[in-house]
C-alpha cells in the first residue's frame, strides 16, 4: 500500500514558542516540525518587551501575549492558507 510522504493528512498544532536568538521566534508543532521566523514579520511581536516574550499562551488556532492584541494563527506561520488546506 502506498503512503503518501510529508504531512499531508497532519493537522498543525503549536508545542512550543521560544526566542533563541535576538530578532528570532521559533514554534515548534506537535508533530515534530519546527519552523524558525525573522520577529519583524510579525510586527505586534516586536512590541512585546523582550522579558515578556515567553510568557504566550495558545488560543483556538493560535497563540497570543497578554501584551499583545493580536492572535498569530497557524496560517500565518505555515504560508498562504488555500495552497495547502485539506479543508475547503
Amino acid at each position: 500500500m502506498y503512503k503518501l510522504e510529508g504531512y499531508w493528512d497532519i493537522k498543525p498544532k503549536i508545542k512550543k514558542v521560544i526566542f533563541p536568538v535576538r530578532g528570532k521566534m521559533q514554534v515548534d508543532f506537535e508533530d515534530g516540525r519546527c519552523l524558525i521566523f525573522p520577529i519583524s514579520a510579525f510586527p505586534s511581536i516586536k512590541k512585546i518587551p523582550v522579558n515578556q516574550r515567553n510568557n504566550w499562551y495558545l488560543t483556538a488556532g493560535g497563540i497570543t501575549w497578554d501584551q499583545c492584541p493580536e492572535v498569530i494563527h497557524v496560517e500565518q506561520l505555515l504560508g498562504n492558507y488555500s495552497n495547502y488546506a485539506h479543508e475547503k
